[in-house]
């Protein structure tokens, strides 16, 4: 959606060297939003984004449409006076933020739905800090028989503090900034704990709730869920699981996740 940081050109760099060309879709897309949410204030900075990916050594081309071109019919935030053609992933898109955003996958999965048909990609590339988005697109790539790799690229994360990258970090003041580390602390305590063979919802979940709590994060879920389809578990079985969760700092909201037992 743009605002590239680190993250996004890493996307770039593993696209470059697997793929004779490279296309970067930019492209803010209202149907994820709902009328409550920051559409209006989201970072857009096509010209910054341009300049950084000219300064990487991996050429590419930049997609950037607009809404209309995209949204043919125009396009709300209010889902229930949308037009159009969508595309669900019912299951997999209620699961984790669904419960909160119910919107929000309908509108990725419509909109990437898109860029695959204008685009045509042999490959697409993702970040697994959007790790159920990650999923959904997967399932949709199956089941509507798209003739493509998915490509999941790493979390990209500050080294000073682990922070996962995201455009949404703009928002933070620098108090908010010093605690939002927290979350990932708390991540990497679970993932000790498991490598010391723990394996239980409760004693998981925890761990990350515990160094939250170190810093006030005001937490609006954890979950321990089977990478298969998302569903919540008790403990970790032998296809592993994704540890993760959202919390806010004061009017932004966070996520983050690690992949435990297995990989994309």
């Amino acid at each position: 959606m743009g605002a590239l940081h680190a993250g996004h050109l890493q996307l770039v760099r593993a696209a470059a060297a697997a793929c004779s060309a490279v296309v970067v879709s930019i492209f803010v897309n209202p149907a994820q939003f709902a009328p409550h949410e920051d559409l209006a204030t989201y970072p857009r900075s096509l010209e910054q984004d341009i300049a950084q990916l000219s300064r990487e050594h991996a050429p590419c081309v930049v997609f950037a449409p607009s809404v209309s071109e995209m949204y043919p019919r125009g396009i709300t935030t209010t889902r229930a006076l949308q037009q159009g053609s969508f595309v669900e992933v019912l299951g997999l898109s209620e699961m984790l933020e669904g419960g909160s955003r119910p919107h929000f996958f309908r509108g990725v999965a419509t909109v990437v739905s898109k860029l695959f048909h204008i685009v045509q990609p042999h490959r697409a590339y993702f970040g697994q800090k959007d790790v159920q988005q990650c999923c959904v697109l997967r399932r949709m790539v199956v089941d509507l028989h798209f003739d493509l790799d998915m490509v999941v690229v790493p979390t990209v994360r500050d080294p000073a503090d682990g922070l996962a990258l995201s455009s949404r970090n703009v928002y933070l003041d620098r108090e908010q900034r010093a605690r939002a580390p927290a979350f990932y602390r708390g991540l990497c305590r679970a993932r000790e704990l498991f490598a010391a063979g723990t394996r239980g919802r409760d004693a998981l979940i925890a761990a990350v709730r515990e160094e939250a709590a170190k810093d006030a994060l005001d937490i609006e879920y954890i979950s321990l869920a089977s990478p298969d389809d998302l569903r919540e578990i008790d403990a970790v079985g032998s296809l592993g699981a994704v540890l993760s969760g959202a919390w806010r700092m004061g009017s932004t909201r966070l996520i983050d996740n690690i992949l435990i037992g297995f990989e994309f």
